[in-house]
């Protein structure tokens, strides 16, 4: 019976779901906004700063307001009510929005996704008033082309005291500006007058009146108040690229290759017209992608920082994919078969076998249970790189994974004659199995790793981790010359040259790790390895010394945990820090960073250990290392609840990544910022780039302010 055009929308239904409901639901769901005005201590006369908070709804975004006017979007704006309480004192400020370029609007766009914030100084007039006004702006998807029009009202009581008047002390230029790049805004209290400090890391304004600008002729500073790192790009279709390309990957496997003829076997002679079978055949293909994007919708649904700071770095986690992957491994290099229950895939299979469409779902839900023991680590491994708080990014990645995934069940479903041109199942087959059972096993220590660096066990070194892989993959190289055989193997008279070429490879691989093992910087492969500060053998005087210098005798909190590389001095310790920056009369240079980090030994091995750069780290700044994935757990009188999520921060590294949230509105690895001796800042901070001359510039620029301020 042919199938009826109701049947095919009761089947497409469940693949549509997740579009549908992410158009659908959220056009009746405005951004939630909050409203603060700070600081909570107001002077009449003064500025201050109504903070405009907004969570937005998943698949939509919000226009900001510093694009060009004319282009098209409506910019967010702040339309004061009719008031003397107080007036506008700058326009709205966009903090840390996302840029792109909208080829509708033939320009380059500014938004926000997830979160935005807002920032609108003005001053305050009266003892008590209200702040009234409306905020307008759009939302758009581009899921549905849909933009939505929003007026929000806002209304904000507040009370003042009358000012004092105050001696204006002189100044340099340079100091008056740089006051108002504070990280928090004009006239914060300093944490030596605050009653109650939620925070360690309150940060204080400038040392006397330089802040202090009177007269009506008051102007900004061209520096704005934007913590967007430079070199900090959207990754997103790169991360599907490679997600499809893993799905290509995928095929490969022996788990998956030889459902290919079952797939053709299923088809063939299932319809009686062309077009039907066609019709099947794409909607096999979109039940398969539709599987793999609810999974990564799942996951969507839990992210946040909290939870991807603990899925890359809690031991829990991190151990238990390192022992699945030994798992893998071990299947794979033929000790074991590793199969789902039988009676849950026959169960899926007998309703395959019904007819009409709901057998064609079926098919392809045994095509992905049956290929999960090959897909299982490439499908993990993406939802892991995926972790980081963004909703979009694991039902993106899971969606391109599927697709490239279903792409060819498709086109041998419509085209079966296909299947002549194919290479017979054989032994190459158990050969491509073993070959990723290597692989796997030499990526399972990368969990272990994690783990034994944020936890300190102290057991994978970087030297012991080279070891353990110069060792797997000498032993892939002999079995890709035939020099090693297993199981499943079939006998092997001749190699053929790929074979021995990838051979060749392997061996040269290891032979580039080898220097490791006494402290060469192997470049290629930071961020995969332990970082260098965990080396046991070091060549004296080489690039391998890994132990924090002090210029001083005092005892640097944290130093028996935490390492800094290339014998920079340094600290980790903000305050701690921040005085020694004042004693020795040098900037203060903020590595936000962690041990989880792969970009951040990127720019360790690639960028810091440049000459040109690390004279400057250590001689021209006082560092200080934040890893923000630190477990040790503070005192208790050093706890506090933060004012950014309401939770108790009970671990330094929590701390720290609080810190960076609260204070610079991002939470990305590695994270650079260069502040003066008020705390203020002296450059654009600065994210993951590789490029050294950007680097040496960006120090370079902020020393160059900081002299200045001192003269």
């Amino acid at each position: 019976m042919n199938p009826t055009p109701q049947k095919i929308g009761k089947l497409l239904l469940p693949v549509f779901l997740l579009i549908s409901f992410l158009a659908q639901a959220q056009l009746v769901k405005p951004p939630k906004w909050t409203f603060t005005l700070e600081p909570k201590e107001l002077q009449v006369g003064e500025k201050a700063t109504v903070i405009m908070e907004a969570e937005i709804p998943m698949g939509w975004y919000v226009y900001s307001n510093d694009f060009d006017k004319d282009l098209g979007p409506l910019l967010t704006e702040f339309v004061p009510a009719s008031s003397g309480d107080f007036v506008i004192a700058s326009k709205l400020k966009a903090i840390n929005p996302k840029k792109k370029l909208d080829e509708v609007w033939e320009g380059d766009v500014t938004y926000f996704m997830g979160k935005g914030r807002f920032e609108q100084p003005l001053t305050i007039k009266v003892t008590s008033g209200t702040i009234k006004g409306s905020l307008e702006y759009q939302m758009c998807s581009d899921l549905t082309g849909q933009c939505i029009n929003y007026e929000q009202d806002i209304e904000i009581k507040f009370t003042a005291k009358e000012s004092t008047p105050k001696t204006q002390s002189a100044s340099s230029p340079v100091a008056a500006a740089n006051q108002t790049v504070g990280i928090e805004g004009e006239n914060k209290q300093s944490a030596s007058d605050s009653t109650s400090i939620e925070s360690p890391f309150a940060l204080s304004p400038a040392s006397g009146e330089a802040g202090q600008q009177t007269g009506e002729a008051e102007q900004e500073t061209e520096i704005p108040q934007d913590f967007t790192a430079e070199g900090e790009t959207e990754s997103l279709w790169g991360f599907m690229v490679l997600a499809f390309l893993a799905g290509l990957a995928a095929l490969v496997t022996p788990c998956v290759f030889p459902m290919i003829p079952m797939t053709v076997s299923f088809f063939t002679g299932r319809s009686k017209k062309r077009s039907e079978g066609i019709r099947q055949a794409f909607i096999y293909g979109i039940s398969i992608i539709s599987i793999y994007t609810i999974a990564g919708t799942a996951v969507a649904a839990i992210q946040g920082p909290e939870f991807a700071n603990w899925l890359a770095t809690h031991w829990i986690p991190n151990v238990f994919f390192f022992l699945i992957f030994i798992v893998f491994a071990l299947a794979f290099l033929g000790m074991f078969e590793l199969t789902l229950p039988s009676r849950f895939v026959n169960k899926i299979d007998a309703k395959a076998e019904k007819g009409g469409l709901g057998g064609v779902f079926f098919m392809a839900f045994t095509l992905v249970l049956v290929s999960f023991s090959c897909t299982g680590p490439i499908v993990g491994s993406i939802l892991i790189s995926s972790a980081g708080g963004e909703l979009v990014k694991p039902v993106l990645g899971m969606f391109s994974f599927g697709l490239a995934f279903a792409i060819p069940f498709t086109l041998f479903a419509i085209f079966p004659e296909w299947m002549q041109r194919l290479p017979k199942s054989g032994g190459w087959l158990n050969s491509v199995k073993v070959v990723l059972g290597f692989l796997e096993l030499a990526l399972a220590f990368k969990f272990l790793s994690i783990a034994d660096l944020v936890y300190h066990w102290g057991i994978l070194d970087r030297d012991i981790f080279l070891a353990i892989w110069i060792v797997i993959f000498s032993a892939l190289g002999l079995y890709l010359l035939g020099k090693i055989r297993l199981p499943h193997d079939s006998k092997l008279d001749h190699i053929s040259v790929p074979r021995l070429l990838l051979a060749l490879l392997t061996f040269a691989f290891v032979v580039h790790m080898i220097p490791g093992l006494w402290g060469a910087p192997l470049k290629i492969l930071s961020g995969y390895l332990p970082p260098i500060t965990t080396q046991q053998f070091k060549i004296e005087g080489g690039i391998a010394s890994g132990e924090t210098p002090s210029t001083s005798t005092e005892v640097i909190k944290y130093a028996d945990l935490l390492k800094i590389p290339h014998g920079i001095p340094g600290y980790f310790d903000y305050e701690q820090a921040l005085e020694a920056a004042k004693r020795e009369g040098k900037p203060l240079l903020i590595d936000f960073t962690g041990h989880g980090c792969v970009n951040c030994r990127k720019m360790e091995e690639n960028v810091w250990v440049d000459p040109q750069v690390l004279k400057r780290l250590k001689e021209d700044f006082v560092m200080v290392a934040l890893y923000i994935d630190e477990r040790l757990e503070l005192p208790e009188s050093e706890w506090y609840t933060s004012s950014y999520d309401g939770k108790l921060k009970k671990t330094l590294g929590k701390q720290n990544a609080d810190f960076q949230i609260t204070r610079f509105n991002n939470n990305a690895q590695p994270y650079y910022v260069i502040l003066d001796h008020n705390e203020q800042l002296l450059a654009k901070p600065r994210g993951y780039n590789t490029d050294v001359t950007g680097f040496v510039e960006f120090l370079d620029g902020a020393k160059k302010i900081f002299n200045e301020q001192r003269q």
